[in-house]
């Protein structure tokens, strides 16, 4: 599983270039099965989600190779139609290919998708708007079986704005006859990373970072060359470090428009931020103030993967901050490894309180799912004495090296194997 050690108690300093959207590449991924010819996906993180990704598309009969840090997707010829179950527990986003193979294929089985355990996340929205095109689903034995031979626009409305469902929509929409309105849908910038992908790949995608999104089906694709979005998760993770360790440190290539919520967060905190058209700038000194309550929300609201690792870079605040979690269930996981640290942090139901300490602990702690992890290590950044986050295997699903880009900045940081 791995594991990474860290030295607390340094500050950080220097620069490093932010990764690819993992977020984002997940869906382009996946439509690559749309377009039938070769892509090339640049700035494509070096990621176990991505490598999931990518042992999906060569189960179907597609190549991926890496080349020069680009990965090279060629679905020229599809055998299958199918993903195993082995494949699909690999990560939750796995679902995202359902929409791409029904437009491909005209039909699709598929075991429900695996993942971080954060609770309940149905796939029921994904099928609405499936079915909605016209698409006929069937679900027995933990298994889903499609068929959508003959799909045709609609009017899909979601319940409510679901990232996957509305890049499901959009996949299966390329496939259908007509024009398909997507409502209510998913504003994040990886929805507008998608539609630029397909739009380079001769598909018709508009208004994709607002609520409604208009695609124009059976449109012949192509294949195409495109650059990820930098991670904005993957940002906020590093301007939460620099935060709470103290420090000055710039982040290379990405965008600050992004993350809004979680940089105004910050300067309530007490950090000072100069944000350029591609990189930011952090300087923090001594502790951080609390800042007001942290709702979770659907973009442009707070992003619920960035709320362990503000919460982290709080422990040692002056003051009490509220996180309210809107999002998932069961994502304060990481609560309980914090408090081994000293932490003082109550949780009741979808609110937890953190209560500003002057010191946390080194402790041997274990991660339970993606940013939880991130964020144990950002709390022994700070803890005095040398720490051990556990189970890494979480960590290695969203950031490409953690450890050493943080290494590089300063950090007393090691990543082990077990």
């Amino acid at each position: 599983m791995g594991s990474i050690t860290i030295e607390g108690g340094h500050r950080l300093s220097g620069e490093t270039v932010v990764q690819g959207a993992k977020n984002s590449v997940l869906p382009v991924l996946a439509a690559t099965l749309l377009c039938g010819g070769a892509c090339r996906i640049r700035r494509c993180p070096r990621l176990s989600d991505v490598d999931a990704a990518a042992d999906i598309l060569r189960y179907l009969g597609c190549s991926a190779d890496w080349e020069d840090g680009d990965l090279l997707v060629d679905s020229s010829v599809l055998t299958r139609c199918d993903i195993p179950q082995t494949l699909m527990r690999r990560m939750r986003s796995s679902v995202i290919f359902l929409g791409a193979i029904l437009a491909r294929c005209g039909w699709a089985e598929l075991s429900y998708p695996g993942g971080c355990e954060l609770g309940p996340r149905p796939i029921d929205l994904h099928l609405a708007a499936l079915r909605t095109l016209g698409a006929s689903i069937e679900e027995s034995g933990g298994k889903l079986y499609c068929q959508g031979r003959h799909l045709r626009g609609g009017q899909i409305v979601l319940a409510i704005p679901s990232v996957g469902a509305t890049e499901n929509a959009i996949l299966a929409a390329c496939g259908a006859e007509g024009v398909t309105v997507i409502t209510n849908a998913a504003r994040e910038p990886e929805i507008a990373d998608l539609q630029d992908f397909l739009c380079a790949c001769g598909a018709e995608v508009r208004g994709a970072g607002g609520s409604v999104i208009t695609v124009e089906g059976c449109r012949p694709l192509h294949g195409c060359v495109h650059r990820v979005i930098p991670d904005r998760i993957v940002t906020a993770t590093y301007l939460c470090a620099a935060a709470a360790c103290g420090g000055d440190i710039l982040l290379r290539g990405t965008d600050y428009r992004h993350l809004a919520t979680v940089t105004t967060a910050l300067q309530q905190a007490g950090c000072r931020l100069d944000c350029g058209e591609t990189d930011i700038r952090l300087r923090s000194e001594g502790r951080l103030q609390a800042v007001t309550p942290v709702r979770t929300a659907p973009y442009p609201g707070f992003p619920t993967d960035c709320q362990a690792v503000l919460m982290a870079a709080l422990l040692r605040s002056r003051g009490t901050t509220v996180f309210v979690e809107n999002i998932f269930e069961s994502r304060y996981r990481h609560a309980a490894e914090m408090q081994r640290m000293g932490a003082d942090i109550r949780v009741e139901g979808r609110v937890a309180v953190v209560c500003g300490v002057e010191r946390l602990h080194a402790a041997d702690v274990f991660a339970a799912d993606l940013r939880g992890g991130a964020a144990l290590v950002i709390a022994a950044l700070q803890a005095e004495g040398c720490s051990a986050v556990h189970q890494c295997r979480h960590i290695q699903r969203g950031y490409a090296d953690l450890a050493g880009d943080l290494a590089g900045l300063g950090a007393r940081v090691r990543q082990n194997t077990e």
